[in-house]
């Protein structure tokens, strides 16, 4: 680090625990505002986003899916293409390239564009006395701490899990041979996203989980994703009752009971896919009364502040919305609210969610089972992609897109899309809840014709009318 970042400012006016995206996102909020700012940071300087989770994941999955779409050119009528793998090692040094570059030009380079932020390594513990900190063996005496240390994976609790050899999404993506064949426990947004990437490298997949894959998301889209893996030869085996799990000679044994009884899953390696634990072990938290949940998160109101009144924390460390872009976003109120006085508070009613799959999933707002818990009347409605023009002409109908509206008001409540690129497709049902339309409102919209974003029309249509009887571009 350039010297611009040696600290000598032990009283600060915030320490920010955390050198990840949530602790630069409030450290940089402070500094703004004419604060000084002090970073702790253990371990790489960047967190979990950039250095091993969404920047190398995403430049892996997209690679592949260069791979996919090559080797299925034939959906067009004279057309045959075809791509091979033939250097898992190269793609991997040049993704670790690209996570080098954005860590330097993201972080460490902006460090000495505000001068009022200092950074200093090592791990920090409260002492018991207020926001007093150690870092390594110096003392801090802050006027307010933020506490941004993220998560790390965690284990699956199955029998043997301690004698095996495990691989999380960090390790993962570290390989420097593909793995023959490879078990993933877990059915969640990592879980699937690692799942067809390794697939379409050319491992042998099997994805196990507890209860279904995306549980949180609508039942029809978790079922479309575990048809569309299926069809890749990925082997989805869902409601899964874990036995026992032993390493041998060969790879990983696992013992499981499966629809079809106990079953026997062998693969070379596994990769623990089960969720994320907030990293709060070694901050000696219990010391100064900030309260944890059942889970390890850390408990905020609705200003990021914890239950000592000094302290706030943001991002994954609190076990909630584990986004980075929500981490980000939880970071600026917390350094607004610790500065200036709670006057911000978090807001996640409109929260876009994406699984980057391929078709991808995203969602904003409520499921319909979320919605009906909450007591609402709702209706619903779904079409699938062979209804929509954008996908019926690139021949990519493998998908849905399902909308929930409250049934007095006809307010939207929620969406949910499996389609290609439906990140970004999402981002108008994201408007359409903030700006609280109506599902005529959205349906009466003018939207481009031959647009994948065309299908939140046709959806919103889909509530009153059969769109299979509108011609192109009606309504």
């Amino acid at each position: 680090m350039s010297d611009c970042c040696k600290n000598e400012n032990t009283s600060p006016d915030i320490l920010v625990i955390g050198a990840g995206s949530a602790g630069f996102s409030a450290a940089i909020t402070a500094a703004e505002t004419g604060a000084q700012v002090v970073i702790a940071g253990a371990g790489t300087i960047g967190g979990t986003c950039v250095n091993v989770g969404c920047i190398p994941s995403k430049t892996l999955i997209r690679a592949t899916e260069g791979l996919h779409k090559a080797n299925n050119a034939d959906r067009f009528t004279g057309i045959r293409g075809s791509a091979e793998l033939v250097d898992w090692r190269a793609l991997v040094t040049q993704k670790q390239a690209l996570v080098d570059d954005l860590r330097k030009a993201k972080y460490v380079d902006l460090l000495p564009e505000y001068p009022a932020i200092s950074y200093v390594e090592g791990r920090a513990r409260f002492t018991g006395n207020g926001t007093e900190i150690l870092v390594g063996e110096t003392l801090y005496t802050p006027r307010k701490v933020i506490i941004a240390t993220g998560s790390a994976s965690a284990l699956p609790s199955i029998n043997g899990i301690q004698g095996v050899s495990v691989l999380d999404s960090t390790s993962a993506l570290e390989l420097d041979r593909l793995p023959k064949s490879l078990l993933i426990i877990g059915g969640g947004v990592i879980g699937v996203e690692l799942g067809n990437m390794f697939s379409r490298a050319g491992a042998a997949v099997t994805i196990c989980c507890r209860s279904r894959l995306l549980p949180e998301t609508e039942p029809e889209i978790s079922a479309a994703l575990a048809e569309s893996l299926r069809g890749e030869g990925v082997r989805v085996c869902e409601g899964v009752g874990y036995q026992k799990i032993e390493q041998e000679a060969r790879g990983i044994k696992l013992t499981c009971e499966t629809l079809q009884g106990e079953t026997i899953i062998e693969a070379e390696q596994m990769l623990a896919a089960a969720g994320r634990k907030p990293n709060t072990r070694t901050l000696a938290l219990e010391g100064v009364g900030i309260k944890v949940t059942r889970k390890g998160g850390i408990v905020v109101n609705e200003f990021m502040q914890t239950t000592q009144s000094d302290v706030y924390a943001v991002g994954d460390v609190t076990g909630v919305d584990m986004f980075v872009y929500m981490a980000a976003y939880g970071g600026k109120l917390a350094a607004s609210n610790a500065l200036n006085g709670n006057a911000h508070a978090y807001d996640n009613t409109t929260m876009p969610a994406v699984v980057f799959t391929d078709p991808q999933v995203a969602s904003v707002g409520l499921t319909e089972a979320a919605a009906r818990v909450r007591g609402l009347d709702v209706k619903t409605s779904m079409i699938t992609l062979d209804n929509v023009p954008r996908f019926i002409a690139s021949r990519e109908t493998k998908g849905l897109i399902k909308l929930v509206a409250d049934a007095q008001s006809d307010t939207l409540l929620g969406a949910a899309i499996f389609a290609p690129e439906a990140g970004d497709i999402i981002q108008t049902a994201v408007m359409a809840l903030k700006g609280n339309l109506t599902t005529r409102e959205l349906g009466d919209t003018i939207f481009p014709y031959l647009t994948a974003v065309e299908g939140l029309k046709l959806a919103a249509q889909s509530f009153d009318k059969d769109v299979k009887k509108l011609s192109c571009c009606a309504g």
